[in-house]
């Protein structure tokens, strides 16, 4: 059975000793406050006394990087988030640093304010986001109609074991921060993406993700959009002022983009991936008013001609099909993505959620 040792603080140096290492540098900054003239406060500090947050718990001491706070009666994680960190959807990071699951009045918590270990890496492994894949919808729980097809039913306990097991759906965009080694990410993190553009991510998918809260990458292949069966303009607008949902590139036509004619030259065969790459992304941000950065290759084959397009184009991340988690070493345009087939059970799609990795595995 996969364990989730980072929770225990494996490592040179534990969570449980950085926490003592807040506390005892945070002692000597109030000892030395007590001899010489109080500095201007921060921006950070002038946002956590703003009395707009309506927070009665001490702040009992603080550093550039860490804050030691003593909670009052109806602070959350969230709010605590809000107050110190600036979002509340960086609840996690008080609980992850903290191991625990809810704010108690008056026990103290130790706040990081700057990212710990913002490339999950540990003495005996590491951290590693899976990316999930899906194609198609199906209402009820059914699971006719082939492997690509998922039904609600299965889509929903999918999503339901997700929120329950701690873990935390991030958008595709924030492996960006984390393999440049800047952004820490939730131990327990997992992309969503859904593939091509049919109207049942519209129809089917997009009430559980709010159901749940959960984002997701939708990649669309342009030539498809407005198809009987494939969403409208209209419907990914509707997905996009969701706030869930991050329409991305998935090419032009979906032509497998490693096979040329025998025919083509080699200058021909890069106007077609030119016109594959660059396509898509101009008319999504003329239509969307999006930013278009990711990009799904078609049947999830690339070689290096499809690879230097996509840097001439500005794609920063770029998924396969190729199973597995993503560790902060992965290359930002051939990240590993795992398909989710209609077919898959409960008990094989937990095994799909690669979130750690041993050093020297294989």
């Amino acid at each position: 059975m996969q364990t989730d040792r980072c929770r225990r603080g494996v490592g040179p140096l534990s969570v449980r000793g950085l926490r003592w290492l807040a506390a005892v540098n945070l002692a000597a900054l109030a000892a030395a406050c007590a001899t010489r003239a109080p500095e201007p406060p921060s921006e950070r500090q002038v946002v956590a006394a703003a009395p707009a947050l309506p927070l009665g718990g001490r702040v009992l001491g603080r550093s550039e990087r860490f804050v030691i706070y003593q909670p009052a009666a109806g602070d959350t994680l969230r709010s605590i988030a809000l107050r110190f960190l600036g979002s509340e959807s960086r609840d996690w990071v008080v609980a992850d640093f903290n191991g625990i699951a809810q704010a108690e009045a008056d026990r103290p918590l130790t706040i990081p304010l700057k990212p710990i270990n913002p490339m999950g890496v540990y003495a005996d492994q590491y951290q590693t986001v899976p990316i999930l894949c899906y194609h198609r919808f199906a209402s009820g729980g059914g699971t006719g109609g082939g492997k690509m097809i998922m039904s609600s039913a299965n889509f929903a306990a999918q999503l339901e074991w997700l929120a329950r097991n701690d873990y935390h759906v991030i958008p595709l965009s924030q492996l960006i921060g984390f393999m440049q080694g800047r952004q820490s990410l939730p131990r327990r993190s997992v992309v969503i993406t859904i593939d091509d553009g049919y109207e049942s991510v519209h129809r089917v998918a997009l009430p559980l993700l709010r159901k749940y809260g959960f984002a997701a990458t939708l990649f669309v292949y342009t030539d498809f959009i407005g198809a009987s069966d494939a969403l409208s303009w209209s419907q990914l607008q509707d997905l996009e002022a969701s706030g869930l949902v991050d329409v991305q590139a998935h090419s032009k036509t979906h032509r497998n983009l490693i096979e040329r004619d025998t025919a083509d030259s080699d200058e021909r065969y890069r106007e077609i991936l030119e016109v594959e790459a660059r396509v898509p992304r101009e008319v999504l941000e003329r239509k969307l008013a999006v930013q278009v950065k990711s990009f799904a290759y078609p049947y999830g084959d690339a070689n290096q001609a499809v690879l230097d397009v996509l840097t001439r184009q500005r794609y920063q991340l770029a998924v396969t099909v190729n199973p597995g988690g993503n560790g902060f070493f992965a290359q930002p345009l051939m990240l590993r993505r795992t398909m989710i087939y209609g077919d898959l059970d409960l008990a094989a799609f937990k095994l799909k959620l690669q979130i750690v990795r041993g050093v020297g595995a294989p």
